[in-house]
């Protein structure tokens, strides 16, 4: 089985459940993903915990909830779909007529046949999604509101899952990983990202050597940053040489690349030297377009140096935050093509660094089995690309500067960095 075909089924797993900024869905979706990573540590944070300038609300359950009219007929069950219930809907049971039930009815207007995510985390209110087609349906009459909720002190959840450095660097350097896990049932939007999270985790195990120390977080999205953050700040200043946002990772449509605010960290020149060779025509946004917990990361003080590498990016596709972001958006293709270009970044930071020629001129690389034996035109051309390292490893160039440098991708260059150093022609400055 392929990663993108495990992938992919990671999501079909998750999908149904439903998931909020609290609650039993996230400790369920945590408890499943930590099946497949038993070292995932889950966190409480109590409602009414202060984080910076927010305060972790209440817990929201729920267990059911529907539109009923006078012959039984039932709309927009929470059963058949959890996008029909507003996120955080407080409980209700009333029955009203039709004019004054369509003031708690959301609909897209301009998509009448998808259901829309709507929440209200921060203000009390209950509410339904329809699609607007169903919604211009209902005939007069008066209809049953039910909502069998909960919102009561509680807390808000988390994952952490820490893979340590084989080499025990002192002091310890980390990449950085952050997924969201507080939407329901959306594909891409959703559950993309924790899906290739998780595969990015199970394959760093695999490694026989890391250099750096990777954290990896499944959070609820804009709220969990902040609260992480607030838990955490000094130790990511001190150690996070690089981080990424991972969000919409599923379709197969584009590569998209969100810049940190600076734009040129660490994590922005692997992102861009990936995306520049492995894909074709990645869109590309500024800081200006971010959206999702890169905002957080990003922020003055917090200067953690963060970007964001997406497939179709979030709010840039037609099904985003409605019902038809469903399993037929994402793909075990799409979802592989996330993985590759993560996977090709972690390599490329693992290897990244001051290379210096430990010769003057030209080493002789025939000696060493490197270069051809018998000279002719064109016969110098299978080394090149070793040749032209060779001419830029001066020590004032780290690996994505070669890379851009001589136009070789940078996972191109990894092998024959291995292999120059094991012959002792490159040092490691």
């Amino acid at each position: 089985m392929t990663h993108g075909q495990r992938m992919y089924q990671r999501a079909e797993k998750l999908f149904p459940i439903c998931r909020s900024l609290t609650g039993n869905g996230v400790r369920e979706t945590l408890r499943i993903i930590g099946e497949e990573l038993p070292e995932l540590n889950m966190f409480e944070v109590p409602s009414g915990t202060q984080a910076f300038d927010w305060t972790v609300p209440d817990e929201w359950n729920i267990k059911d909830g529907y539109i009923e009219s006078e012959d039984g007929k039932r709309f927009a069950c929470f059963r058949e779909s959890n996008l029909h219930i507003v996120g955080y809907s407080e409980p209700v049971d009333k029955t009203v007529p039709l004019e004054e039930l369509k003031k708690y009815i959301f609909v897209q207007e301009d998509q009448p046949d998808v259901v829309p995510y709507v929440t209200s985390y921060y203000k009390r209110r209950f509410g339904f999604c329809m699609s607007k087609n169903e919604r211009d349906s209902l005939s007069r009459g008066t209809y049953r509101m039910y909502i069998d909720s909960t919102l009561e002190p509680g807390s808000l959840t988390y994952g952490e899952l820490i893979i340590s450095s084989t080499e025990g660097q002192i002091p310890e350097e980390e990449i950085f990983l952050s997924t969201y896990i507080c939407h329901p049932s959306m594909a891409n939007n959703e559950l993309s990202g924790p899906s290739v999270a998780v595969e990015l985790a199970k394959w760093l195990y695999t490694l026989k050597k890391r250099r750096y120390t990777y954290r990896i977080i499944f959070i609820p999205e804009t709220l969990g940053s902040i609260v992480y953050l607030s838990r955490n700040l000094s130790t990511l200043k001190e150690r996070v040489i690089a981080g990424f946002n991972i969000s919409c990772v599923g379709d197969d449509r584009a590569y998209s690349y969100v810049a940190s605010r600076k734009g040129n960290t660490l994590a922005d020149r692997i992102a861009l030297n990936v995306l520049g060779y492995h894909t074709d025509n990645f869109l590309r946004y500024s800081f200006l377009q971010r959206g999702s917990d890169e905002r957080q990361y990003n922020a003055p003080g917090v200067d953690l140096p963060v970007c964001a590498i997406s497939r179709s990016k979030y709010g840039e596709y037609p099904e985003y935050h409605t019902s038809a972001d469903d399993l037929t958006v994402i793909s075990p293709k799409g979802l592989q093509g996330a993985f590759d270009v993560y996977r090709k970044c972690i390599l490329g930071l693992e290897y990244n660094r001051f290379y210096q020629v430990t010769c003057l001129c030209e080493p002789q690389l025939g000696k060493r089995g490197l270069y051809p034996t018998e000279s002719y035109k064109g016969s110098a051309n299978a080394v090149r690309t070793m040749m032209n390292l060779i001419a830029y490893a001066d020590g004032t160039m780290d690996l994505i500067d070669i890379s851009n440098q001589i136009h070789a991708p940078i996972d191109e260059l990894i092998p024959i960095v291995q292999r120059l150093v094991d012959e002792k022609l490159l040092k490691i400055m």
